[in-house]
């Protein structure tokens, strides 16, 4: 169950546990909101799922717990799974009246610690759950917003399905010269994915030498006219292409030369992992569960958030590089194939589910930093 149903990092990880859980021979009801976009939904259709929704008409609906209790009761599920503050709470009570095990993941989203209605209510489905942080800062920034014990949380960093993407497609449609160099972000145009940031950055390098050299951001939000009006005001629109949200994001990393992750603030990032994936060179920010990925220097390269200086000269190195971006990405391929692709994650949750034993996991996979 999750909150919210627009294109994500956590919307995507619930694609991908729900397929290998599916793949392994288990039953999984997808459930989210029915007032949302609607394309979550519409993606666990066309994977031949049948998804389910919870409806909550205010902030504290007794209807929306009764809702989801006669759901889950004619689905006749086992095990309840609940993604971020709103489900957490509703799902921790549908879970409690049914007497059935629940299981929440929290991604890194702090939202709720500014209420202390919210925290309590928090704690409060945590003592009845057991509970996920997708990285050990998310850990802990929760266990300090709750006062609970970090101990009680434990850390399953989300995992993908590894996709081989086509590079030329793209790289015809961005216009792109056979020595042009693609910049590509993914993520949402929300401020704290810092977008503008690297633009500032990319504004400092016009007239520089080195390879020339374009950038592509793939996700929708409200910044896209901030970020054209920068583009335009600095002399570069011509190399910005912002692409709205696009589904053939493995084929946009094949395409691409560099990936930047400038964001100011983040959980364990679906992106970032998918950009592993695809041995290429990333630059990203140090900041929430990042750090815990990439080593700077071995598996990409990390800057502050918003330092625009830093930022910029790190890109410059790669553009100046070729030979440390193939190193710097295969060696990201080779931690992302290690630790999170999606069968290590899914192993980690079925012994959360009660589905299988930690010692036949461990046997079959290994452990991980904070695993079960």
């Amino acid at each position: 169950m999750l909150e919210s149903d627009g294109p994500g990092g956590a919307e995507t990880m619930l694609l991908h546990l729900a397929g290998e859980l599916r793949r392994r021979g288990h039953e999984v009801v997808p459930v989210g909101p029915h007032n949302g976009c609607g394309w979550l939904a519409a993606e666990f259709r066309n994977r031949g799922f049948r998804p389910q929704r919870f409806v909550l008409r205010w902030p504290l609906d007794p209807g929306c717990v009764a809702g989801m209790v006669k759901m889950l009761r004619e689905q006749r599920v086992d095990v309840v799974h609940s993604h971020e503050f709103t489900t957490a709470f509703y799902g921790a009570a549908a879970a409690r009246i049914l007497r059935k095990p629940h299981v929440i993941t929290m991604h890194g989203g702090m939202g709720f610690a500014a209420r202390r209605r919210r925290r309590v209510a928090l704690r409060w489905a945590f003592r009845r759950s057991r509970v996920v942080a997708v990285a050990e800062p998310t850990r802990r920034q929760l266990a300090g917003a709750l006062g609970v014990p970090a101990s009680g949380i434990e850390v399953v960093p989300n995992g993908i399905a590894f996709q081989s993407g086509e590079r030329e497609r793209v790289r015809g449609e961005l216009g792109l010269g056979s020595e042009e160099r693609l910049i590509l972000a993914v993520g949402n145009l929300y401020p704290v994915k810092g977008h503008i940031v690297l633009l500032q950055a990319l504004a400092t390098m016009l007239g520089g030498s080195g390879p020339r050299w374009q950038v592509a951001i793939a996700g929708r939000g409200g910044e896209e006219d901030a970020l054209r009006s920068f583009a335009r005001d600095h002399g570069f629109a011509d190399r910005l292409h912002l692409l709205g949200y696009r589904a053939d994001i493995p084929d946009l990393l094949a395409a691409s030369d560099i990936y930047a992750m400038p964001s100011l603030s983040e959980g364990l990032p679906m992106a970032l992992i998918e950009a592993m994936s695809a041995v290429r060179p990333i630059v990203a920010s140090g900041v929430g569960g990042i750090p815990d990925v990439i080593t700077s220097g071995e598996h990409g390269i990390l800057v502050p958030p918003r330092d625009v200086p830093a930022l910029a000269g790190a890109l410059q190195r790669l553009l100046g590089s070729r030979g440390e971006g193939e190193r710097l990405g295969a060696a990201a391929h080779r931690r992302a194939a290690a630790d999170f692709g999606v069968e290590v994650m899914t192993d980690r949750y079925e012994v959360l589910y009660g589905l299988r034993s930690a010692a036949r996991r461990v046997a079959n996979r290994g452990v991980l930093q904070g695993s079960a």
